[in-house]
């Protein structure tokens, strides 16, 4: 049986986004990298420069599809008027994308385990690639899968927390603790103040004819991943908002100090 020719154009948009993002890692990133942050980048070891390259092409990816995302959230009214089988199209555009990403950051996984290798980041994948199946192969879920993807811009400021504690920014200065705050607020918009939107959706179409239509692996997908995905982002944020908390105050408690310090020495 033949492919038709939308998911031949979405199997392309996947292999291309896959070599576009080898391409990124092997050759833009270290480019651009010696020339932006030279000579921080250049002092790195071999394997934070293996990191380094990641966390770039992954801050590329985020903001890429994030962008995309919001499109398809506030343009797309099939998805927004049928979330369960509303025209996939835009959203099938973008989910390869994430794909051919996902399935080149598990080779370079693989490939580099020593400087990244990380068992969670290989389950996520993996994970994520299986529910990805049902939104590609079964044109199913569009709505809830390209909300899950919205999550992706809190991405940015992960990686430019890591970005900052190689360079040997202190954790006190200006730029971190900018991005400390920027990474909190953000986790938590399009992490944890989103859930309510997403579950009360979801609720809507619960028992619906449109959701006795969807196999048992893809409510499986569906329901199962997003309640994991979940309980993980409310731990995440819980430290992110300790963390933040603590650069906070401890700057506050020594600008408090600074002018009394000098008070007794005059």
């Amino acid at each position: 049986m033949a492919m038709d020719p939308f998911n031949q154009l979405i199997v392309a948009i996947s292999v291309t986004s896959f070599f576009t993002f080898q391409w990124l890692f092997h050759r833009v990133s270290p480019w651009m990298s010696t020339r932006i942050s030279s000579p921080g980048f250049l002092r790195l070891s071999d394997k934070q420069k293996i990191e380094w390259n990641s966390r770039t092409v992954s801050t590329f990816h985020a903001l890429l599809v994030g962008i995309f995302c919001l499109y398809i959230l506030f343009f797309d009214d099939p998805v927004n008027e049928d979330p369960v089988w509303g025209d996939p199209t835009w959203v099938k555009t973008n989910v390869a994308i994430t794909t051919g990403y996902l399935i080149s950051d598990l080779l370079l996984i693989f490939y580099y385990w020593k400087a990244i290798g990380d068992k969670f980041f290989v389950v996520h994948h993996l994970a994520a690639l299986y529910a990805y199946y049902y939104v590609l192969g079964e044109g199913m879920l569009p709505y809830f899968a390209n909300f899950r993807l919205l999550a992706e811009f809190s991405t940015p400021c992960v990686n430019q927390r890591w970005f900052f504690e190689v360079l040997g920014y202190p954790k006190s200065s200006r730029p971190n603790m900018a991005n400390g705050v920027a990474m909190a607020v953000v986790f938590f918009a399009v992490r944890i103040a989103v859930m309510p939107v997403y579950y009360i959706r979801m609720y809507a179409v619960y028992g619906t004819d449109a959701f006795y239509l969807v196999p048992w692996g893809g409510r499986v997908a569906w329901i199962g991943s997003s309640i994991c995905l979940d309980v993980m982002n409310v731990m995440w944020m819980h430290k992110i908002a300790r963390g933040c908390y603590r650069v906070l105050r401890s700057a506050r408690q020594s600008k408090g100090h600074g002018p009394q310090e000098n008070g007794k020495t005059e």
